[in-house]
């Protein structure tokens, strides 16, 4: 475990460096640029001309910022659902098959639920990502984000994590500390499978088959794709054109209101099954038509959301923080 630490350490002092260095090469760039902007009043009218063209692109994109409110769609980051690829199916981490579960495969996301049987509350939710083809695990230990190797054989159920990295945050002292995280992931030797009410639990056992660390597995694959919106609230939704694209892996939303189409990102969060967000959202700016209330219900109900749940491949309802439905999605084919 010491070895473990020095390692934490030592990418903890090369991530300061790095923000340090970050830091400064953005404070030189700025003098640069101030200096700069200096000289160029002194410049000969040669220069002044490459001024003058670099002023000329500027109030270009002034103009195409400003030509938002005009009607007009002149955002080139907005892609139409029907435009956007088709998530593929073949992504590494997602949901369990039958299949695998039996063969005892160690992947995606797990929130670290207890640690030596208390609770695991930190600073922030504590989880690990497992990715087989890197053979690396990612994650956050309450405080600090983790990574490290691992290697595990479902033959014997063996598993074990080793050149475990961290970065170096002050943690603070209540609840499941940091260290704590890391010492049951150094003591793992074996690990086993429950399942209750549809969901996974991973166990981490240490080489006295005690029970260092529980994990439960959160799964958002099924929001994956394309969805027409059925309903937004109780109110059914008529509107083919009302949609909504979520793409787990990339952790982004895009679609269409019915009158605008909306750019976002979605946050998973690991306290709860299936416990969801989304944020940053922006739509174009086309007039609606006055007594068309669906765009603002729509991004609304998307605010308020917080959690997913799967009623059948081709339906997810979801719900905000009160229990609430917010939002009824059926699969687009």
């Amino acid at each position: 475990m010491a070895a473990g630490v020095a390692i934490m350490m030592s990418l903890g002092s090369c991530n300061v460096v790095e923000k340090v260095s970050s830091s400064t090469s953005s404070l030189f760039k700025s003098k640069t640029s101030s200096n700069k902007n200096e000289q160029s009043k002194t410049e000969t009218k040669k220069d002044s001309k490459r001024d003058n063209k670099k002023d000329v692109k500027k109030d270009n994109s002034k103009k195409e910022s400003s030509s938002k409110g005009s009607g007009k769609d002149v955002s080139q980051d907005v892609v139409l659902p029907h435009d956007r690829e088709r998530i593929s199916d073949h992504k590494e981490l997602r949901t369990y098959t039958s299949e695998e579960i039996a063969k005892g495969v160690v992947k995606g996301d797990w929130a670290i639920e207890q640690v030596n049987g208390r609770n695991a509350v930190g600073e922030k939710a504590p989880f690990l990502k497992f990715s087989p083809s890197e053979k690396r695990f990612y994650g956050n230990n309450g405080c600090n984000s983790i990574t490290g190797t691992y290697t595990y054989n479902p033959a014997d159920s063996t598993l074990r994590f080793e050149n475990l990295a961290a970065t170096m945050m002050l943690c603070s002292k209540e609840g499941i500390t940091d260290y704590e995280i890391n010492a049951a992931l150094d003591a793992t030797r074996r690990y086993t499978w429950t399942e209750k009410d549809g969901d996974y639990y991973l166990h981490l056992l240490d080489d006295a088959n005690r029970e260092v660390m529980t994990l439960m597995h959160q799964n958002f694959d099924f929001l994956n794709g394309a969805w027409g919106v059925a309903m937004i609230g109780k109110r059914e939704i008529d509107n083919p054109d009302v949609q909504l694209v979520i793409d787990v892996d990339e952790n982004k939303i895009h679609g269409n209101t019915g009158c605008n189409i909306l750019n976002g990102a979605m946050e998973t969060d690991m306290d709860a099954a299936n416990s969801i967000s989304f944020n940053s959202i922006v739509t174009t700016r086309m007039a609606c038509p006055p007594d068309d209330n669906t765009e603002t219900e729509f991004i609304v109900a998307l605010e308020e959301a917080s959690r997913a749940k799967p009623v059948s491949a081709t339906e997810v309802l979801l719900f905000d923080s009160m229990g609430n439905q917010v939002l009824k999605l059926v699969r687009q084919p």
